[in-house]
C-alpha cells in the first residue's frame, strides 16, 4: 500500500507534462507554419521583381 501513492502520483506527473508538451508542440507548429508562409510569400515577390 505504501507504494501505491508515489506511484499514482508520479502517473499524475507524466499525465500534466504530456498536456503540456501538447500545447507547446501546437504553439511551435503554428510558429514554424507562419514562418514557412512568410519565406513563400517572400520569394513570391522576389520572384516577380525578376
Amino acid at each position: 500500500m505504501t507504494i501505491r501513492r508515489p506511484v499514482t502520483a508520479a502517473v499524475a506527473l507524466l499525465a500534466l507534462l504530456s498536456l503540456a508538451a501538447c500545447d507547446t508542440m501546437a504553439g511551435a507548429g503554428k510558429d514554424i507554419s507562419k514562418a514557412g508562409n512568410a519565406l513563400t510569400s517572400s520569394a513570391k515577390q522576389t520572384q516577380q521583381k525578376m
